[in-house]
């Protein structure tokens, strides 16, 4: 018997929220790892703090790419003839992908 599969369907508001929780999470550990010498020479560590700076610079890249496609939404539905359209089938403006300004500022780590 197959295993139903329900797909999750998730808002941009959601989507926003997580991230954000995602980024404080990893500000948090670079700030712990402040605290242990041992931990910031051990490769393993090293090596998770690079696959973090890559995750990051992919989250940038997608939100920024997310920013420019709810841009061309928000601009198509407000003109015409599209406007007649988007408020026929309920169309409206999506909200931007925006990082909060304590997020914004990489934090400082000193090795």
């Amino acid at each position: 018997m197959a295993a139903l599969s329900i797909p999750i369907i998730l808002l941009p508001a959601d989507v926003i929220k997580a991230e954000g929780e995602l980024s404080s999470a990893v500000a948090r550990l670079l700030a712990v790892s402040e605290a242990y010498p041992e931990l910031k020479a051990n490769q393993d560590f090293l090596a998770l703090q690079e696959e973090l700076t890559s995750t990051e610079n992919r989250v940038a890249f997608a939100r920024q790419f997310y920013n420019d496609n709810v841009t061309k939404l928000n601009t198509r539905i407000q003109t015409f003839p599209t406007v007649v359209i988007a408020a026929m089938f309920g169309f409206k403006e999506e909200p931007f992908f925006e990082t909060p300004s304590e997020e914004k500022n990489a934090p400082t780590v000193q090795f």
